[in-house]
């Protein structure tokens, strides 16, 4: 239990309460200078403190007085004087609740002994301390951002126009070469019907190439995905270089007809692109399957 806050004067009304709770804690009653320096209180405040406490001191037995005198049967009877009833005064205590709350009426001011003498405690006005207001942060200067230059797509398509028309002739004149020409593919449903089989080759090559690049470049690829893509790119271009070499090289000769290695080889590329693309379509849904899921 903590001593009440220093505040004077106090009525001692206000301390019975803490005063009796720390004599229960005691287990006696506390000397008078004790509760002096534990309430901060004056002597005459002490004193009436300590007269709250309870007397265990137990009330006298009182005789109750005889009704008459003995009588005695042997001898005659002698004149008796009266007898009064003997009247004892009994201690008017009053109840411990009424003690607890009856506010002792402060008794003449008494100036203790300088030995005794409690200075109380003065009590001062509250001092507006000032709080310090952080100073506000420097605002920087509003940096002006440059936006990014966008960079014209449209030169790609010039120099894609002239690659296409370079790389179609190359591709479709190989192939005449190597046996591709004209062919009846609906022969007896649709004779007039006629197809330049050259044109497989750059259709085959070039497209697959440029998709696989797209896919090489495309962020959102998983790892196995990417990298089918980047070597499948890297072995079209340059089997497409190849084919354009050896293309000008044997119209540069004049040959009509390609050797039988370089038939067999251009004759197998439209299988294998068929098979390359097959495979990097099949990765790329398996990604976008899985992000779904």
């Amino acid at each position: 239990m903590t001593a009440p806050a220093s505040v004077y004067p106090v009525a001692v009304a206000d301390l019975v309460d803490d005063f009796q709770a720390w004599a229960k804690e005691l287990g006696d009653a506390p000397s008078h200078r004790a509760t002096m320096k534990r309430f901060r209180i004056g002597t005459d405040k002490a004193r009436a403190l300590l007269s709250t406490l309870p007397t265990d001191t137990p009330d006298e037995p009182t005789t109750p007085a005889p009704d008459a005198a003995p009588v005695a049967l042997l001898d005659p009877p002698a004149p008796v004087a009266p007898v009064l009833p003997e009247v004892t005064a009994e201690p008017i205590t009053a109840p411990a609740e009424l003690l607890y709350r009856v506010d002792v009426a402060a008794p003449p001011k008494i100036t203790p002994p300088a030995a005794e003498r409690v200075t109380p405690a003065h009590t001062t006005a509250p001092v507006a301390v000032p709080i310090p207001v952080p100073a506000p942060a420097p605002i920087a200067p509003a940096v002006r951002v440059r936006p990014k230059p966008r960079v014209r797509t449209w030169p790609i398509l010039v120099v894609g126009l002239g690659a296409f028309i370079a790389i179609w002739a190359g591709w479709v004149e190989l192939g005449r070469l190597t046996g591709f020409g004209v062919v009846h593919p609906l022969p007896g449903i649709w004779d007039s019907l006629k197809i330049d089989t050259a044109i497989t080759l750059p259709l085959g090559m070039d497209a697959y190439a440029a998709f696989a690049l797209k896919v090489w470049f495309t962020p959102d690829i998983s790892a196995r995905a990417r990298k089918f893509a980047r070597w499948s790119t890297i072995v079209s271009l340059l089997v497409g270089m190849c084919g354009q070499v050896a293309y000008h090289l044997m119209a540069a000769q004049g040959i009509t007809s390609a050797p039988w290695q370089i038939t067999t080889a251009v004759s197998c590329l439209p299988v294998i692109v068929l098979g390359l693309a097959s495979g990097l379509v099949h990765l790329v849904r398996a990604d976008q399957e899985a992000d779904e899921q």
